[in-house]
């Protein structure tokens, strides 16, 4: 379960001006979720995660990726994706320290007070709508169906500090 990460945390977006959290959440929640490019269980829950962004997007929640690695390959294990979400870069996985997660890919909700209000650790389609049902009741808005026919089966995910 991640916890609440400081409000100095500085999160980078891809091509923009490293800012701190408490910037990210001056107007809107963030629904963020984190994947290690450089491991199987990160891609194999793009598709489902990117999908679930889009369903979330009108909501008051800011919707945004976060990827364990340089702006390089950031883009490498995007593409176009980097055009169409806030992705933020976290080489050095300081974000990921900073919210304690103990496993990769990861969806987490914070609210603008800072606090975590969900998460979910590795590919549970049933914790995974958990958090999307949190971030749903929080800003009036509908959640996705989670999981769709032809997604993945729950897996642990990777070790997040690589």
């Amino acid at each position: 379960m991640a916890s609440n990460p400081p409000s100095d945390l500085v999160l980078a977006p891809l091509g923009a001006e490293p800012r701190p959290l408490e910037e990210w959440l001056t107007t809107f929640h963030l629904a963020t979720v984190l994947l290690d490019p450089y491991t199987n269980e990160s891609s194999w829950v793009l598709k489902p995660a990117v999908r679930i962004l889009e369903a979330l997007r009108g909501s008051h929640a800011r919707v945004s990726l976060l990827v364990t690695a340089d702006e390089d390959d950031t883009r490498a294990f995007l593409g176009p994706l980097t055009q169409q979400f806030l992705v933020f870069c976290d080489p050095d996985r300081t974000a990921v320290r900073s919210l304690r997660l103990e496993s990769l890919p990861a969806f987490v909700f914070v609210a603008v007070d800072g606090n975590v209000v969900a998460s979910a650790e590795g590919w549970d389609p049933k914790e995974w709508r958990a958090v999307a049902d949190e971030v749903a009741r929080w800003t009036k808005w509908q959640a996705p169906t989670i999981p769709l026919p032809g997604e993945p089966g729950a897996f642990r995910g990777s070790p997040a500090l690589g």
